[in-house]
C-alpha cells in the first residue's frame, strides 16, 4: 500500500522559513514526479511546485523565488519556504505521481502570522 506522510509545517513569522518533507513508504520502484499543493480556506487546491524524475521542476507564480522543491531518490521530496507571507497560509499537501496514478498526503498546516 502506497502511502505519503508529511512533516515540517507550523507556525512562523512573515519573513521567516520552514521546510517541508514528504516521504513515501510502500512498493515503490521509480517515481514519475512529486511535488507540493495548498489549499487556503475558501480557495482551490493550487500548485505550489513539482520536480520530475529528471529533476525537472515548476512552480506557481505566487512563490517562484521564494521556494525551491528537491528529491532525493530514498522516495523522498522537500519544499523549502523562504521568506514566507501571510498569504502563504494554507493546509500543504505532498502528492506522487506513480505508474499513471495519483497519490496524496493527509496535508500539513503553514500558518504565517503578519
Amino acid at each position: 500500500q502506497v502511502q505519503l506522510v508529511e512533516s515540517g509545517g507550523g507556525l512562523v513569522q512573515a519573513g521567516g522559513s520552514l521546510k517541508l518533507s514528504c516521504a513515501a513508504s510502500g512498493s515503490i520502484f521509480s517515481i514519475d514526479a512529486m511535488g507540493w499543493y495548498r489549499q487556503a480556506p475558501g480557495k482551490q487546491r493550487e500548485l505550489v511546485a513539482s520536480i520530475t524524475s529528471g529533476g525537472i521542476t515548476s512552480y506557481g507564480d505566487s512563490v517562484k523565488g521564494r521556494f525551491i522543491i528537491s528529491r532525493d531518490y530514498a522516495k523522498s521530496v522537500y519544499l523549502h519556504m523562504n521568506n514566507l507571507k501571510p498569504e502563504d497560509t494554507a493546509l500543504y499537501y505532498c502528492k506522487m505521481e506513480y505508474r499513471l496514478r495519483h497519490y496524496w498526503g493527509q496535508g500539513t498546516q503553514v500558518t504565517v502570522s503578519s
